[in-house]
């Protein structure tokens, strides 16, 4: 397509049609897809006055795209209007309204006060948005359908979702369901898409990637039809959620029965040995409790009983993770709020053994025993605390001993090459060795 009559060819694109953005297509694009609120979109720019033409930035210049997330406010108002409206590979011209650009104030000192700008611009390319907690690209999001307002699932809202699951193109999951965010595992949604939801606003439909270590890993899920290392998308509907209640809106009462529903739910877990699951409503307790006060005596106790329990089975969950250090935080945590307590003592023995603390452990387990002499559990793991430790002695003294054996030889080498340098004679005169035995025998003489 060849640039035709510039009155003919140059659209308003503002939503009000005032002539605030106008845009006029150079090169066309390809395809008819063009990105969604919420992409990360590469472009490359240049931007000149409208008053005389004068270059102010340019990407090009510079030798790199310039990316932006469209939609966000990240950029003038005008490129967010005109990048939207843009295909793959489309260069345009928009001509900005100070309205749509920087304003009464410009941008000094290149951009005078209500200057109208001009901007050549060019879609490279876009992708979703990265909505992964450590913004690595895991999980991306496409936005179909805008949601409602501005709230989105807490941690326990129960969400009413409808999703389907591709791998290749193929389905493997189609379902509507009901379920508590924090608890997906539960009902077979990977962390990633669960992650995902927290996002979502109610009515939104977007699709989400998730890359093998947000969805089912290395191994896949062969069951479902997901192969080991599969990158996989959902399309998501979030038809409605009901919000849990955040912890500053519960008084301690409620916090209190609060926490009491998450031990239920996290033993249960752990009984079926979900200990992500598990560790996760433990959490929860601790989150609601662990900074509460100005109770009355009787709520603290409560307060108390609930907040050990949670430490007490958190370290369990963590230790049947192989989460050694955390399984060790909680049982010291625990043992702050209970230093008698014979569970913290064992746990934390256990979280040392398998960090190869023997040392520490032993002490723990022998905490048990002072105050459990039954504990034939705790007595067990002495003994085998006790074993590693000589085991450790014994390895210790191979491998240093082996060290000082051979430093000994290096001295006792040393010590000889310097007595055969001390015998030597020279220019016919005496060594210092011959004189020292002359010396010696004179002595004895007298």
């Amino acid at each position: 397509m060849s640039v035709g009559d510039p009155e003919t060819d140059v659209i308003d694109i503002t939503p009000d049609k005032d002539g605030g953005v106008l845009k006029q297509i150079l090169k066309p694009g390809e395809g008819e897809a063009t990105p969604w609120k919420g992409d990360r979109v590469f472009v490359h720019y240049v931007g000149t006055l409208a008053e005389d033409g004068s270059k102010f930035d340019s990407s090009r210049d510079r030798g790199e795209h310039f990316v932006f997330t469209l939609g966000k406010r990240e950029v003038i108002k005008s490129w967010d209007l005109g990048v939207a409206t843009m295909k793959k590979g489309e260069i345009a011209r928009l001509t900005c309204k100070s309205e749509y650009a920087y304003g009464e104030k410009g941008s000094p000192p290149k951009i005078p006060p209500n200057a109208t700008l001009v901007f050549e611009v060019e879609l490279l390319k876009w992708e979703g948005e990265d909505i992964s907690p450590k913004k690595d690209g895991g999980i991306m999001r496409r936005t179909i359908v805008q949601g409602e307002g501005y709230t989105t699932p807490n941690e326990g809202a129960v969400v009413d979702v409808h999703i389907i699951g591709r791998v290749n193109g193929t389905v493997f999951d189609d379902r509507e369901l009901k379920f508590p965010l924090g608890e997906g595992m539960e009902h077979h949604i990977p962390e990633g898409l669960e992650s995902a939801l927290g996002h979502f606003k109610k009515g939104e439909k977007s699709t989400i990637s998730l890359s093998p270590t947000y969805a089912y890993g290395s191994s896949g899920n062969v069951a479902i039809g997901v192969p080991p290392g599969a990158t996989i998308e959902y399309d998501v509907e979030m038809r409605s959620f009901v919000k849990g209640k955040e912890s500053w809106e519960m008084d301690q009462e409620e916090k209190i029965e609060q926490a009491k529903a998450c031990k239920d739910r996290g033993t249960n877990f752990l009984k079926q040995q979900k200990y992500q699951l598990a560790a996760k409503q433990y959490k929860k307790i601790i989150d609601l409790l662990e900074n509460d006060s100005g109770l009355d005596d009787e709520k603290n106790a409560e307060r108390h009983t609930v907040l050990l329990a949670g430490h007490l089975n958190l370290a369990m969950a963590y230790l049947k993770l192989n989460e050694n250090t955390l399984a060790q935080e909680h049982a010291s945590k625990a043992l702050e709020m209970d230093k008698k307590n014979v569970k913290a003592y064992f746990r934390r023995g256990q979280a040392y053994m398998n960090m190869g603390e023997a040392q520490l452990a032993k002490k723990d387990f022998e905490a048990c025993l002072d105050l459990e002499q039954t504990n034939k559990a705790a007595k067990q793991q002495l003994h085998h605390c006790i074993a590693r430790i000589k085991a450790d002695k014994l390895k210790e003294k191979q491998i240093y001993g082996g060290m000082f054996d051979k430093f000994a030889r290096q001295d006792r080498v040393r010590e000889a090459e310097a007595s055969n340098k001390d015998v030597k004679q020279g220019d016919g005169e005496w060594s210092i060795a011959e004189e020292k035995n002359d010396a010696v025998k004179s002595e004895k003489v007298c």
